[in-house]
C-alpha cells in the first residue's frame, strides 16, 4: 500500500486571544462548526482544546468541550484528540479532566516542562476585545509550562493505561525526544508511536529546516521504525515546515491553534481553509492523504466507538 499522509487540524488552541482575529473559533458551536468543516476537507485528526463562550478564555471544563465533542463526533469520522496542554495557570490535574472524563482515541501530550513565550504577540496591538488578553500574554514572561516526570506518569497511567486513549508526543526541543525514550525503555509507551515535532515557540527549537532535519535524525537513532512522526511548525512557519515533514515521509498539522493566517498578511477565513492549502501541496507531490480509519490503523487507535461521548 501506498504511504498515506495523516492531516491533524488544531482548531482552536489556548495561544491566540480572540482579537487577534475574528475567524478564531470560541463558543462550543463555532468550535464544532469549524472541526467539522475541517474534517470534511480532508483532516483526519482534530486536536480540540474548549475556552468559555463569553470570553474566549482557555477553558479545562469537561461541560464545556462536551457542549462540541458530540457534535463532532456525529457529523463526522475523524479522530478526536483532547490537549492535555490546556492553558496557562492550569494544574495537570485541570489540565487531563475533559481527555480523563471523554476517554478520547487520543490525547495530546507534552515531553517535557519548558518556559512558553506569548508576549511578542504583544507588539503592536491594544485593540484588545477582553481584558484578560494582555495581561494573559504578559504573564507568559514568567511563565512555566509544567509537566515533570511525575506529570506525565500521571497522564500516561490515568488516559492511556486507563481508558487506551493514545498519545500525539509533542516533542518541543531534543531533550523532549530523550524523556520520551525514557518512557519507552521503561514499558509505559508502546509503539506505534506518534510524535509532533514542534519548531517556532519561543521556549522551544527554532523553526528552521536543520532543526527539523535534527529532530527527525534523533528520533531515528531513537526509535528505528517504531514511530511515525508529524509536524507543527509555529506561525508563518506552518505551511513550509509541514511540506518539508511530508518530503521527509512524515505527516502534517496545520489550524487557528498554530497560525492564524493562510498567507502573508491574510488571516484564515477558517481551518478548513488550512487543510486545503495542505492538501494543495501533497497533491503537488504526489502524495494521499489517510482517511480517519487509515489513520486509526496507522497509530493503533482503538475506535470512535470505544469513546465515552
Amino acid at each position: 500500500m501506498s504511504r498515506k499522509v495523516i492531516i491533524t487540524c488544531a482548531i482552536t488552541g489556548s495561544v491566540h486571544t480572540p482579537s487577534m482575529s475574528p475567524h478564531l473559533p470560541v463558543t462550543p458551536d463555532e468550535i464544532a462548526r469549524q472541526a467539522i468543516d475541517a474534517a470534511d476537507a480532508g483532516a483526519s485528526i482534530l486536536h480540540l482544546h474548549a475556552r468559555d463562550p463569553k470570553t474566549g478564555y482557555p477553558s479545562p471544563d469537561p461541560d464545556v468541550f462536551m457542549q462540541f465533542l458530540p457534535k463532532i463526533k456525529a457529523a463526522t469520522n475523524a479522530v478526536i484528540n483532547i490537549s492535555t496542554g490546556g492553558g496557562m495557570n492550569m494544574n495537570v490535574r485541570d489540565r487531563i479532566r475533559a481527555a480523563r472524563e471523554a476517554a478520547p482515541e487520543m490525547a495530546s501530550l507534552n515531553m517535557g516542562t519548558m518556559n512558553f513565550g506569548l508576549f511578542p504577540a504583544l507588539a503592536g496591538r491594544s485593540d484588545w476585545k477582553h481584558d484578560w488578553e494582555p495581561e494573559f500574554l504578559e504573564s507568559s514572561r514568567d511563565f512555566v509550562f509544567k509537566n515533570t516526570f511525575s506529570d506525565i506518569e500521571t497522564i500516561l497511567a490515568e488516559l492511556g493505561e486507563a481508558n487506551g486513549t493514545r498519545f500525539e508526543f509533542e516533542c518541543y526541543d531534543v531533550g523532549h525526544l530523550y524523556t520520551l525514550a525514557h518512557f519507552v525503555d521503561r514499558g509505559l509507551i508502546k509503539g506505534p508511536i506518534f510524535i509532533q515535532f514542534v519548531l517556532g515557540v519561543l521556549g522551544g527549537i527554532g523553526a528552521d529546516p536543520d532543526n527539523l532535519a535534527h529532530l527527525k535524525r534523533t528520533a531515528d537513532k531513537l526509535f528505528g521504525d517504531q514511530y511515525q512522526f508529524s509536524v507543527l511548525g509555529a506561525g508563518r512557519h506552518q505551511m513550509p515546515l509541514g511540506s518539508m515533514s511530508a518530503a521527509m515521509g512524515g505527516n502534517v498539522r496545520v489550524g487557528l491553534e498554530d497560525n492564524l493566517y493562510i498567507k502573508k498578511g491574510e488571516l484564515a477565513p477558517d481551518n478548513a481553509s488550512q487543510v486545503r492549502k495542505i492538501r494543495e501541496v501533497l497533491d503537488g507531490l504526489s502524495l494521499e492523504i489517510a482517511t480517519p480509519d487509515e489513520a486509526r490503523a496507522i497509530l493503533g487507535l482503538k475506535g470512535g466507538d470505544k469513546v465515552a461521548f
